[in-house]
């Protein structure tokens, strides 16, 4: 597990990346939470993410890991030519699995979040 602390401001103030050791307990645990609403390790589909990962895992998780072992089925029934043909560019495993605390979304976070702006536009006129 790799540590990176950002600056405030950024997606996340802590980012704690990749799953561990895919073939121990902690590590199938960590994948089976990730997944828990997640169909895919990156997006909608299936992607070479998945590809790196499910060779990571190497063979079918205990069905303890049910979320992990859901998507290990979807992945495993692809062929090794349709594999090749997912999307995107397999990275080290390391950099899969992030899971974010602290400051917020794409736009920033850690800042002062005001939700009264709603407030802003009156749309039948009224004070």
């Amino acid at each position: 597990v790799v540590l990176l602390v950002v600056e405030e401001g950024f997606y996340c103030t802590v980012c704690i990346m990749g799953f561990g050791d895919l073939q121990t307990d902690d590590g199938l645990q960590a994948l089976n939470e990730y997944l828990a609403d997640k169909s895919y390790i990156e997006g909608y589909v299936p992607s070479q993410s998945d590809v790196v990962v499910f060779n990571a895992v190497g063979s079918s998780p205990s069905p303890k890991y049910v979320n992990a072992l859901r998507w290990y089925n979807q992945i495993a029934s692809y062929n090794n030519d349709e594999k090749l043909a997912f999307p995107g560019v397999q990275k080290p495993i390391e950099e899969y699995g992030s899971q974010t605390s602290g400051g917020g979304g794409a736009t920033g976070g850690g800042g002062d979040d005001d939700d009264d702006d709603d407030d802003d536009f009156e749309l039948f006129g009224s004070d």
